[in-house]
């Protein structure tokens, strides 16, 4: 999975702690404003061991086989999570969460509805 450009929200680590310890369901979408959250609060870990990193300043690297690829990522206009890979490739993906059995967040699903494919990315703490 790849991601990319600016994002439109910045928030405090206040309020990550607040939607941190709201219980959720899993495949509840991520609202527009928590998508930054979201993607920022750990690396993650796909299923084909490809990692990635979302920083707040909309950059995120995308790790497979151990070749990094550098890109970007923002909140469009319509609340949707959208990455930027050089030098053209744009993609809109519908964001959801994959919950653990006590409601806490360990992932994101990450959907891209024009091409029918999904990527379960699981929050790996301590991944640099």
């Amino acid at each position: 999975m790849r991601a990319g450009a600016a994002q439109t929200t910045i928030r405090t680590e206040q309020d990550m702690s607040t939607f941190k310890e709201s219980a959720i369901k899993d495949g509840d979408r991520i609202d527009a404003a928590d998508i930054p959250n979201a993607l920022t609060r750990a690396p993650f870990t796909y299923a084909d061991g490809a990692t990635q990193v979302f920083t707040s300043d909309g950059r995120t690297v995308y790790t497979e086989r151990g070749k990094p690829s550098p890109g970007e990522w923002k909140v469009d206009d319509d609340g949707r999570f959208q990455s930027f890979w050089p030098p053209s490739e744009y993609t809109t993906y519908d964001v959801s969460w994959i919950a653990g059995p006590d409601g806490e967040a360990v992932g994101i699903k990450f959907a891209d509805p024009n091409r029918g494919t999904t990527f379960d990315g699981r929050y790996t703490p301590g991944l640099t």
